[in-house]
């Protein structure tokens, strides 16, 4: 059955369901949603954990195993699946209905993957997860850029914080739509307010603060052409938490920008038209920095650029091998001008 996001924190309050699934792209609000059923499952007794991803040659028998075989260690167990294809396969999808149809006692089964479309909802596999009369089905809808104002306020709020709405959108454009990054951002407010009140200053103050380990002040550094500061960035950021998809986020934004600018101006199109005419359009701040950075490749070489993004977001997901610290490093560095050569595919 589907229950909408809003509703899962009553919804924990009683008795929890045999199964839950979370489906959606945002990695933030993903987290969340599942955090909150772990800490459910721990209040009411789920002393006991184990987690499987499930990658290309998981053996979907395990999880029917752990199902039937009796916990050595606690009377209640959470059980994880990890599905970060979407794609279960034909045993996959079987031991799907299996297990839905007949869950283990005492047991709850926390299922995550991507964003289920309309045809894979539709499939056996698909209805067990949804429709199931022992399931609970957390579809996960991105914020869009109309709500994220609202949003950010509303996280604040929860904070303890109150802001300004030019505070507020200022915030908004920092991050452009990125929730784990405005999440960060609020966290760092939340040690600079004073009283509980965000103005647009305090907004200013902090960026200016966190400039050493910023994910803009990494993407300002591999723009401007320095591969050994963009390094140190990088694992400064990776020293304070910051998780791999803000990071790749932020690369990916400009190499998106990079490649579609160098593109039209290979055919002819002025430069300052290029700017304004991308999405979002490049601002006067940064044109000098993009402009030095648009010498540095062709328009292929910035495309080849944004697939080796592609695939660091592979290896987060867990569908491609390799670290993805390692290939972030190598993406700044070429970004920067450092000459690597690209893996062989």
């Amino acid at each position: 059955m589907k229950l909408a996001p809003a509703q899962l924190g009553k919804h924990l309050q009683g008795a929890l369901a045999p199964v839950y699934i979370i489906s959606g792209d945002d990695p933030l609000l993903c987290q969340e949603a599942a955090d909150a059923i772990r800490s459910a499952a721990r209040q009411q007794g789920f002393d006991e954990r184990q987690v499987f991803a499930a990658d290309a040659n998981f053996d979907w028998g395990t999880l029917l195993q752990a199902g039937a075989s009796m916990s050595l260690f606690a009377e209640k167990r959470l059980l994880e699946l990890r599905l970060p294809s979407g794609k279960p396969g034909d045993k996959g999808a079987a031991a799907f209905i299996e297990y839905c149809s007949r869950p283990a006692e005492d047991t709850v089964l926390l299922i995550s993957l991507p964003k289920l479309d309309g045809s894979a909802q539709k499939t056996k596999w698909g209805k067990a997860l949804v429709e199931g009369q022992q399931t609970q089905f957390i579809q996960i809808w991105p914020v869009d850029a109309n709500q994220l104002p609202g949003w950010i306020r509303q996280r604040l709020s929860q904070a303890g914080l109150s802001a300004s709405q030019d505070a507020v959108e200022l915030i908004a454009a920092r991050v452009e739509g990125n929730l784990l990054a405005a999440a960060q951002e609020i966290e760092k407010l939340k040690l600079m307010a004073e009283g509980g009140q965000i103005t647009v200053e305090t907004v200013q103050a902090a960026v200016a603060d966190s400039a050493r380990f910023d994910v803009f002040g990494l993407t300002d550094a591999v723009l401007n052409g320095e591969p050994a500061h963009a390094l140190r960035m990088l694992e400064g950021l990776r020293g304070e938490g910051v998780e791999p998809p803000v990071i790749l986020w932020a690369l990916a934004r400009e190499l998106r920008q990079l490649a579609n600018i160098a593109l039209q101006y290979s055919q002819g199109t002025p430069l300052d038209k290029c700017f304004s005419s991308t999405k979002p359009p490049v601002w006067d701040k940064r044109k000098p920095l993009m402009s030095k950075a648009l010498q540095r490749y062709s328009a292929q070489r910035w495309a080849q650029l944004l697939l080796e993004a592609q695939r660091i977001d592979a290896q987060i997901k867990g569908q491609a091998a390799g670290s993805p610290w390692m290939s972030l490093s190598r993406l700044a560095l070429l970004m920067a001008g450092q000459r690597l050569s690209l893996p062989a595919e």
